[in-house]
């Protein structure tokens, strides 16, 4: 955990069926999005979803890094990281959940 809040990475897959947490690809989640990578659509499409997903205000979800990349940096003000991981992993089992569980600072 930051003193800001909350940070983790996200790999983007954009022009998807659905908005979704996918799986993981290395340290990253793996996020599928509908929109298209064209003129930060996807940006949006990301920050909306995971604002969304976690219970916060959009403005409280910010892009710390990868704005023009597929890889992203995600930083989720106004949460701690336990809320954080509680919220993205709560289907998994503990075993994932704890593998997972450093990934989000």
């Amino acid at each position: 955990m930051t003193s800001d809040g909350a940070t983790f990475a996200v790999k983007v897959h954009p022009h998807a069926r659905k908005n979704a947490i996918t799986g993981e690809l290395g340290d990253a989640l793996k996020l599928s999005l509908t929109a298209p990578a064209s003129d930060g659509r996807a940006n949006q499409a990301c920050i909306e979803f995971l604002a969304n997903l976690l219970k916060v205000p959009r403005s409280s979800v910010t892009i710390a890094s990868g704005q023009t990349s597929s890889r992203k940096v995600i930083r989720v003000a106004g949460l701690a990281a336990e809320e954080v991981r509680k919220a993205l992993f709560n289907d998994a089992g503990e075993g994932a959940r704890a593998t997972r569980s450093e990934r989000i600072q």
